[in-house]
């Protein structure tokens, strides 16, 4: 008698684990990275702590400030399902003209070690800041990516950087020429 059961419960177990894979597969937004341990422990109390802190480090390392359309304006007064959107108030300057790219989109697209990489790798044209997350440690970039990640996408991609010499559409804050 024990053994039937035992089937059953083995049958109904695997059915679950098949329901449960498809409808994260499902749920995935098209183009996202695929969900890492620490996306799928979204509840474990590490990745809780390591989401609040990531929100702390949003606001405090000035993300919002570019990110995120009126933040600066309004006093932080932005509601959080708003943050990080990117913004098309443009940043001109000799480099050309740079727009707050979408970190909720752009998040969506690279695992946490990808993040991780580029953080401490790339270079971006100012007025992005990509030395403050050249210096973070990695437990602070892990932070910001799964609070980012924790908000789920939203909003549109930025406009594309425009070259010097060309004049850009919109709104933008011109910078001045460093000193000669």
């Amino acid at each position: 008698m024990d053994r039937p059961l035992s089937r059953l419960a083995a049958a109904l177990a695997a059915l679950l684990v098949s329901a449960t894979a498809a409808a994260g597969d499902a749920a995935t937004p098209a183009g996202a990275a695929p969900a890492s341990a620490e996306d799928s422990a979204e509840g474990s109390t590490e990745n809780r702590r390591l989401i609040e802190r990531g929100r702390y480090l949003a606001r405090i390392a000035a993300c919002n400030d570019c990110h995120t359309p009126n933040y600066a304006a309004s006093g932080g007064q932005v509601p959080e399902k708003d943050w990080l959107v990117g913004d098309r108030l443009g940043w001109r300057g000799p480099w050309g003209t740079t727009y707050p790219a979408n970190l909720r989109l752009a998040l969506m697209k690279l695992s946490e070690e990808d993040w991780l990489r580029n953080a401490r790798t790339l270079t971006y044209r100012p007025p992005m800041p990509w030395f403050m997350l050249r210096d973070m440690s990695d437990e602070d970039l892990r932070a910001l990516y799964r609070f980012v990640r924790a908000l789920g996408p939203a909003g549109e991609p930025a406009p594309a950087w425009v070259p010097p010499g060309i004049e850009p559409g919109g709104m933008v804050v011109v910078f001045p020429s460093p000193p000669q």
